[in-house]
């Protein structure tokens, strides 16, 4: 029996680590800088409109989101980074809660990986850098979802792609997938991924 991507609740909104679930299924997280586009790809890859609620403040929402996914698993919201003028205190709770996931997670060893989402028209920014960094050093899986793709021209789609792709930071042989929430390009490719990294028959 294949996943079915229509059968999804939102599981948990934790604000603190001791609130994630322990439910015995695999999980894949979701990383990325504030206003890249999140919640729109969550909404994109689910068939729903309104599942992931689309901030109109960038940075604003500091929770990690538990989607249950036909109960085999889990996608992972995990905060926007990078948002300049959230204040000293947010930012540590946002590190808080971005590092609790990968270090007081009770079922870290379900993570099977991560899906590090850049903007189109921003490149890889300094965070999405530390962030990269972060999982090559820790042997973390990850795909490269490059989102917003449909705003670009054709000329400036094909130059991102290729920057992107030839960037020494990403590990060699990641998956980089261009990606429109609005057309729904690079959804069915971008579940295939997500089914290999955590063996489920799509």
């Amino acid at each position: 029996m294949g996943l079915n991507t229509q059968n999804v609740n939102l599981k948990m909104t934790a604000g603190f680590a001791s609130q994630f679930p322990t439910d015995p299924i695999v999980q894949v997280a979701l990383s990325g800088r504030s206003n890249v586009g999140k919640s729109s790809l969550i909404n994109t890859l689910l068939g729903r409109k309104s599942l992931a609620r689309v901030s109109a403040t960038p940075g604003k929402t500091i929770t990690v989101n538990f989607y249950e996914v036909d109960k085999k698993l889990f996608l992972v919201d995990l905060p926007g980074y990078g948002f300049a003028a959230r204040s000293k205190d947010s930012q540590g709770v946002w590190q808080s809660l971005t590092d609790g996931y990968f270090t007081k997670n009770k079922n870290i060893d379900l993570v099977r990986g991560v899906v590090q989402l850049i903007d189109s028209r921003a490149g890889i920014t300094r965070d999405d850098a530390m962030m990269i960094d972060w999982m090559n050093n820790a042997g973390m899986p990850y795909i490269i979802v490059i989102t917003k793709i449909d705003k670009l021209n054709k000329t400036n789609r094909a130059a991102i792609i290729e920057k992107i792709t030839n960037d020494p930071l990403i590990r060699e042989g990641t998956k980089i997938i261009p990606f429109s929430s609005l057309k729904g390009e690079g959804k069915q490719e971008l579940w295939r991924e997500i089914a290999d990294l955590c063996e489920i028959t799509l």
